[in-house]
């Protein structure tokens, strides 16, 4: 099964973009007739047939649709302080869009060593990890915030920050399944001690995340897989 990204996808007939076009016709070598599927990355997803196999404008006919494929009854966001090594953000956005998350936000915070991201190529990460999984949803990727401006914030969901502290709360035994989740994950560094105040003063709770002790990636890909498994 061959899955395509096609976020402004409306009518019955669509037309791949070059990029697209180009890997379905020349590399795929699929041609008229040839079936793929479509997702527009917000819960539509569709069966195509391929009617025009021009290699920059790869014309399909859908063929039959599906409204909320794959949608789950609770919500998860992950703030996560991005890696000095940006490699290991990356493989934790493949994964946690393969395993299933909703909304990411690059954390800004006192012991952050990177402070800026490149949106473009992480969001390619990610719309990768959906084609190949075969998702319907396309995780939204939030421009960097600083620390204090994400907790200024009104989330109605659930919210935990995740530190090495001691703390003695689980996140397995904390969150309640069914319920919108935000989790926020510090850098290598840990939050600092005034971060860590300043969440518990904004109605965070503090978990951990079993006896080991992760690094960032691992850590918000464990949180991650944590939500998911209690709602499967």
């Amino acid at each position: 099964m061959n899955l395509f990204y096609t976020p402004d996808l409306s009518d019955d007939f669509y037309t791949l973009n070059e990029e697209e076009s180009i890997h379905c016709v020349r590399v795929l070598r699929l041609h008229i007739g040839d079936v793929i599927y479509l997702s527009n990355g917000k819960g539509v997803f569709c069966k195509a047939k391929i009617i025009d196999d021009r290699q920059k404008k790869c014309e399909v006919e859908i063929v039959e649709k599906n409204i909320d494929y794959g949608k789950r009854k609770y919500s998860l966001h992950i703030a996560i302080a991005p890696t000095k090594n940006i490699d290991r953000i990356e493989w934790f956005l493949e994964k946690a869009t393969e395993i299933g998350i909703d909304e990411i936000t690059p954390l800004i915070c006192e012991h952050s060593e990177r402070r800026s991201v490149n949106m473009e190529r992480l969001n390619r990460v990610i719309t990768a990890a959906m084609k190949q999984s075969l998702k319907a949803y396309h995780p939204l990727l939030n421009k960097e915030m600083k620390f204090g401006e994400f907790l200024s914030k009104d989330f109605t969901a659930d919210r935990f920050v995740a530190h090495c502290g001691e703390v003695t709360f689980k996140l397995k035994d904390e969150y309640q399944r069914g319920k919108d989740a935000v989790i926020l994950i510090g850098p290598e560094g840990d939050f600092s001690e005034d971060e860590i105040f300043k969440s518990l003063e904004c109605g965070y709770k503090a978990i951990n995340l079993g006896n080991n002790r992760y690094r960032t990636e691992t850590a918000a890909l464990v949180a991650c897989h944590t939500i998911c498994l209690m709602n499967d």
